[in-house]
């Protein structure tokens, strides 16, 4: 090893507990202060603790749990409470102090960099007019380049510097599974005493006026911190593989009941939801996982999980899936949504190369022109995020979204390849997550939501890290 890379790191070492010290110094300091102004201002005080407890964790090099508060992050904060880019640029901060503190000699500050780098690259530019013109509102502003582009490309690189080997992949998706059943669990408690945890009035005003009941209003769907009930249920068809794979390379008993507990809880949540495009997406992320389990006795004995866990909720809640049955065949919003889809095919005509404008405020003007009688109201965008970005941004960026993404799925591939078998279960995982949210960007903007791709271009990124293969490959010509 070179001696400015054993100095770097020992310096980086030693300086651990005197950084620590400092900080929650500093941080006391600044609760201190707002403590000062007064109770109407505990909420700066929440947010400066916050930020303590991050930086505590990125110091002392919990890295799996930098990613995954950021990701929660991302959702309340920034999509909840409306804080757009809060996430993002706590995302990039990471990546880069990943940067500063790499080592090729060592295995602990590995650093790897997304192949096709310049395809990114086009992606970046090739969106940066479509931005400027739609950016009527600065949300509109924040939410699409920021979040959808940029942020794509953050999460994903992020994603492949996290995952450093196996025991790193199957502690993230432990994490990710843990978060996912937390949501779940904030999704029953709302179904059932009708209260938002953590809520803001001002949104669960909205939830409770925007997400329509089923049967005439009558019975209620619920969409937790993402507060459209489609979104969550997008969220759950994506988060249910996670611990169904931690099921299966789980040697232990407890292990197993835990996340036995955690499938059904996200089944329920996901039920909850009354989401058909989530059941699909699942449906689909089941799929793939089966046949990327690794072994056919594990293909078996997941496809006996789910059939188990299909029987309990049919016995279980026998009311909700009648109810599910009868909105995946309401007419009215299918014709909907067939009309949305094809308003914005009208717009992609009319505006081939670089679109309307990444903006939903310049979408629900831009598009009334080329509105169909099918879609009876106004849309702010076309309830499917590869018609979103062809009709906003212009089939070019669509096409080298498209590659980007097909790229990143190859890759994640060639991994599984060269996997051993608890490693392909894992990678597995990481698949059917990102197909569950391909299939379900079909009928909603799931790719162009930002915590779901987010999340989603984080796990893809992790499972097409090539550390993953490289340091296993390392470790075998070391024994």
């Amino acid at each position: 090893m070179l001696k400015s890379e054993v100095w770097r790191e020992r310096i980086f070492t030693a300086a651990l507990p005197i950084r620590a010290f400092v900080l929650a110094l500093i941080g006391a300091v600044v609760l201190l202060l707002v403590a000062v102004y007064g109770v109407q201002h505990s909420t700066y005080a929440i947010y400066a603790m916050g930020a303590i407890v991050m930086a505590l964790v990125v110091i002392t090099r919990q890295d799996e749990i930098a990613v995954v508060l950021i990701i929660a992050t991302h959702l309340y904060v920034d999509w909840y409470l409306g804080y757009e880019v809060i996430g993002v640029l706590m995302a990039l901060g990471l990546l880069l102090a990943f940067f500063l503190s790499r080592s090729p000699q060592t295995l602990r500050y590995s650093w790897t960099r997304p192949r096709a780098l310049w395809l990114w690259a086009l992606f970046l530019v090739l969106t940066i007019y479509p931005a400027f013109q739609g950016a009527r509102t600065l949300g509109d502003a924040l939410y699409y380049y920021p979040n959808i582009i940029v942020g794509a490309l953050l999460f994903f690189w992020l994603g492949m510097v996290i995952a450093q080997d196996s025991v790193r992949l199957h502690r993230l998706f432990n994490l990710f599974a843990g978060l996912g059943t937390l949501l779940a669990i904030h999704t029953l408690v709302q179904a059932t005493t009708g209260i938002t945890l953590l809520g803001s009035a001002h949104v669960n005003s909205y939830i409770i006026e925007e997400n329509g009941g089923l049967m005439g209003g009558t019975v209620q769907r619920y969409g937790s911190f993402l507060m459209n009930p489609d979104w969550n249920g997008t969220f759950f068809g994506i988060a249910l593989v996670l611990p169904l794979g931690l099921f299966v390379v789980s040697t232990s008993v407890m292990a197993k009941i835990l996340y036995s507990i955690e499938i059904f809880l996200m089944a329920a949540a996901l039920l909850a939801t009354y989401s058909i495009g989530g059941w699909i997406g699942a449906a689909a992320g089941l799929l793939v996982f089966i046949f990327c389990a690794g072994r056919w006795r594990y293909c078996i004995f997941i496809g006996l999980v789910v059939a188990i866990v299909a029987l309990i909720m049919t016995v279980s809640f026998p009311s909700q899936i009648q109810l599910e049955m009868q909105h995946a065949a309401n007419p009215v919003g299918l014709s909907l949504r067939n009309g949305a889809w094809q308003t914005a095919i009208q717009v992609i005509r009319a505006h081939p190369l670089f679109g309307i404008g990444l903006g939903m405020t310049t979408y629900l003007l831009q598009s009334e022109p080329y509105r169909v009688l099918a879609q009876f109201v106004p849309l702010a965008h076309p309830h499917d995020s590869y018609l979103e970005l062809g009709a906003m941004a212009g089939l070019p960026a669509l096409f080298v979204f498209i590659a980007n993404l097909l790229f990143a799925l190859w890759q994640a591939w060639r991994n599984w390849l060269q996997a051993d078998t608890n490693l392909r279960t894992l990678i597995g995982c990481g698949l059917a997550c990102a197909i569950a949210l391909t299939v379900n960007s079909v009928s909603i903007n799931g790719w162009t939501l930002p915590p779901l791709a987010a999340m989603v271009w984080l796990i893809l990124g992790a499972c097409a890290s090539p550390l993953l293969i490289k340091k296993r490959q390392n470790s075998n010509k070391l024994t």
